[in-house]
């Protein structure tokens, strides 16, 4: 009788996020930096009484807040990755920071509309030389915060790209928590762009109404910003991804046996970076295991998880 099937060969690890080291370290000076931005911009756009500039240094506090939240769940991802208490790993603790941070942007939208539509029905003056020169250092430290989290995305060496025929491929190894702050950091740019031309229309022709317009504009920006962010967040978090692409490829992996096999029962939902866990109910005419069909299954490498369970139709006599 062979020894080689002890408990130990069966059992396996449920963390299915490796994390990225880099980027969590090139998140945090992408916080120091964007925090002191955002003090400089919110009291130059208080003192100088430019709401374009309050309006950018409002955006760049929800910037400062996402790429917290990001640092956080890195931390609690990394710390809580062998808890047995999650069942499929810690990586939903990021997905749970960028739907928090949403909220919050949410809010920040609505306080940005709030002042600049006071503002644009009750003008007063600006300071157009010193609201500037902070807006121009502000639109610096975007860049630099881009530059870092790219850098930290370029840095994550374990993704791969793979095409099973079906006419797309599945990205691996794509960091969402740092795709979502740097996609953020770049909208916050075009937020300080924004107050520069605001801010130079009203010192060239006098057009101080396009500060409070810029306001506006850029609190429709994390308000569509936040959206996409609750959307997307909520998603994962509702196991609402029975339209992703690997559920059609089960299916057809399961239709493409050399037998009768019928999918009765499926489950599936993500348990990390391009990670899916599956839990598959069938009935077939076969002897086939469910280890045959979790080989067959195999060649799908975003399927981290998969539990299979074998129904077979009783053989009609034949007559």
């Amino acid at each position: 009788m062979s020894t080689s099937a002890t408990p130990e060969n069966w059992t396996h690890s449920h963390v299915f996020d490796e994390g990225n080291p880099l980027a969590e370290r090139n998140t945090r000076w992408a916080v120091l930096l964007t925090a002191t931005m955002m003090v400089v911009e919110i009291l130059g756009g208080y003192v100088f009484n430019s709401m374009a500039l309050l309006a950018d240094g409002w955006h760049m506090s929800s910037h400062a807040l996402a790429l917290g939240l990001a640092v956080l769940a890195y931390g609690a991802a990394r710390r809580y990755a062998h808890d047995r208490r999650f069942a499929f790993g810690t990586w939903k603790i990021e997905v749970l920071g960028g739907y928090t941070s949403a909220l919050f942007l949410a809010g920040v939208a609505a306080l940005m509309l709030y002042e600049s539509v006071e503002r644009l029905m009750a003008p007063t003056p600006i300071h157009y030389d010193q609201a500037i020169a902070i807006a121009a250092v502000g639109l610096a430290i975007n860049l630099a915060c881009a530059w870092l989290l790219k850098d930290g995305h370029h840095g994550h060496g374990h993704g791969h790209d793979h095409d099973h025929g079906h006419g797309h491929a599945h990205a691996h190894g794509s960091d969402l928590n740092l795709r979502s702050a740097y996609l953020h950091v770049v909208a916050d740019a075009a937020t300080s762009v924004l107050a520069i031309v605001a801010l130079f229309g009203g010192k060239l022709w006098g057009a101080a109404w396009l500060d409070p317009v810029m306001g506006i504009v850029g609190a429709g920006l994390v308000a569509v910003w936040a959206y996409g962010l609750l959307r997307a967040s909520g998603k994962v978090l509702l196991d609402a991804e029975m339209d992703a692409p690997v559920v059609a490829e089960i299916h057809e992996a399961i239709e493409a046996c050399p037998f009768q096999a019928t999918i009765t029962d499926l489950h599936v939902w993500r348990v990390g970076k391009g990670k899916y866990a599956c839990i598959l109910g069938l009935v077939t005419d076969t002897q086939a295991t469910p280890s045959y069909f979790r080989e067959v299954l195999a060649v799908h490498e975003e399927l981290a998880h998969v539990t299979v369970e074998v129904n077979r139709i009783p053989a009609v006599p034949s007559a």
